[in-house]
């Protein structure tokens, strides 16, 4: 039998979710918390890093082989970044519902599968408007890996470990580098000059091949994920859908990956909801209702904002969101762009200096930038909600040094410092490279963030999420 006791206390107030619900978590923290941080969890690390991997190649991508594509096709370079955004946003919202609806196992295990077979597709593209469209697709396998994998690893790791959701971010961190790497030699070498006023496919091939290498990649890191990876599905969600005893046989295979034991029983779980529901008949009706949530409705949209303070948080966190992610997103599109734009102006603007010389190193300067994060979450007084804050005040004041630059030199120099800073790149670039005026927007929309953060009215530092 596990203790009530011990587990560990999650951030929500009483009445804020479902009490049966929330009795019933605590019950498997405690259960996790009992089995420890093991082989299996060192593993899902690594599997759940490459959705991570993958978030954070091909929104790059989009960026490398911009130039290379504005130079064939001849089109405004905006349109791929744009529909590969839309996928996102769709991706983002449909994924993140289903794996709360259906299995959170089988999203998991899908996202790659999706992002690889059009990722090899949009290297095939005859035309821009086929690789928008794949793009587009793309998107959508993209857009779920965040929420899905962060969800995932969440619901198998103990309390007194879940930091390591901060420090996924190094694969981030590492896809910018393989990214970059993969790029430099495929683009610099087997891409038309710069400025050439006419470049034909035969001459072009350096963006095709990085979309190909990728792709396939990304298809390999499915495959591992898929079939040399043990994935259970999520006890929490089982126990939503009122699926207690195979709850318990997940945390029991769980255990006993990890050469390990267990003493949750289901009888442990159904105690718990008869301590808030006050008897088994209430206990029923309340399981009744998760089995009948597989099906959407407005309910799960109306739980994020089922108290002022809930709904506060919310608001606040899809602002956060919102912001963060239009300027990662905007920075990764446009970054080799305006360094090569911006490089040519200086006079060293070659595909060769841009992806060997800067991609390169930024790629490298946010890997220990992950793990400087990781310890600053855990830390009294910072927490998530002073990291937050300070490290977007810091990516902004970078963003807005940047503009100061007057050589290829001191504008990798600031790279480097807003890349360190903000691990998961936080940089809001806009299309019009030839003006410093939306930098200075950007940085400050990145530091207004910042301030946002503290607003926050949740600190998780030290609470098991459920």
């Amino acid at each position: 039998m596990i203790p009530s006791g011990s587990a560990t206390t999650d951030i929500f107030d009483e009445g804020t979710v479902d009490p049966e619900y929330q009795a019933k978590a605590c019950v498997l923290n405690a259960a996790i918390q009992e089995v420890g941080m093991g082989r299996y969890q060192w593993w899902l690390f690594a599997v759940a890093g490459f959705g991570w991997f993958a978030d954070s190649v091909w929104p790059l991508l989009a960026g490398l082989i911009l130039s290379p594509v504005v130079s064939e096709f001849h089109v405004d370079a905006p349109f791929l970044t744009l529909a590969f955004n839309i996928g996102l946003f769709v991706g983002a919202i449909f994924w993140g519902f289903s794996c709360d609806i259906w299995s959170r196992r089988w999203c998991f295990n899908q996202t790659l599968l999706l992002s690889g077979i059009f990722g090899l597709a949009a290297g095939g593209s005859p035309n821009f408007v086929t690789l928008a469209a794949c793009f587009a697709v793309l998107g959508i396998g993209v857009g779920g890996n965040l929420p899905v994998d962060s969800a995932v690893f969440l619901d198998f790791v103990p309390a007194s470990h879940q930091y390591l959701l901060t420090v996924l971010s190094i694969w981030w961190s590492v896809g910018q580098l393989v990214a970059s790497f993969i790029a430099w030699p495929l683009i610099a070498n087997f891409s038309c000059p710069q400025g050439a006023r006419t470049c034909a496919r035969a001459d072009n091939m350096g963006w095709r091949y990085l979309l190909f290498t990728v792709g396939g990649m990304t298809l390999l890191l499915w495959a591992v994920r898929c079939f040399a990876f043990p994935l259970f599905e999520s006890p929490r969600f089982l126990v939503v859908r009122g699926r207690d005893a195979e709850a318990v046989a997940v945390i029991h295979r769980l255990a006993h990956f990890n050469g390990r034991t267990t003493s949750l029983t289901a009888d442990d779980l159904e105690a718990a909801a008869r301590a808030v529901c006050g008897s088994p008949q209430g206990a029923g009706e309340r399981k009744a209702g998760a089995r009948r949530s597989s099906v959407f409705t407005a309910d799960h949209i109306k739980a994020l904002f089922a108290t002022p303070k809930l709904a506060w948080s919310t608001s606040l966190l899809i602002f956060l969101w919102g912001i963060l992610g239009l300027a990662s997103t905007l920075y990764s599109s446009f970054l080799p762009y305006l360094l090569a734009s911006r490089g040519a102006q200086f006079g060293d603007g070659s595909y060769y200096i841009t992806y060997r010389t800067s991609q390169m190193i930024l790629g490298v300067i946010g890997v220990p930038g992950a793990f400087l994060a990781g310890w600053a979450v855990e830390q009294p007084y910072i927490g998530r909600r002073g990291t937050l804050a300070l490290s977007a005040g810091l990516t902004g004041a970078f963003l807005l040094a940047s503009t100061t630059a007057r050589s290829s030199n001191a504008l990798l120099g600031w790279n480097c410092g807003y890349t360190f800073h903000n691990n998961a790149p936080v940089i809001a670039l806009y299309a019009n490279l030839e003006t410093a005026v939306p930098v200075y927007v950007s940085g400050a929309l990145v530091i207004g963030a910042g301030f946002v953060a503290l607003l926050l009215p949740y600190e998780p530092r030290g609470k098991a999420s459920i």
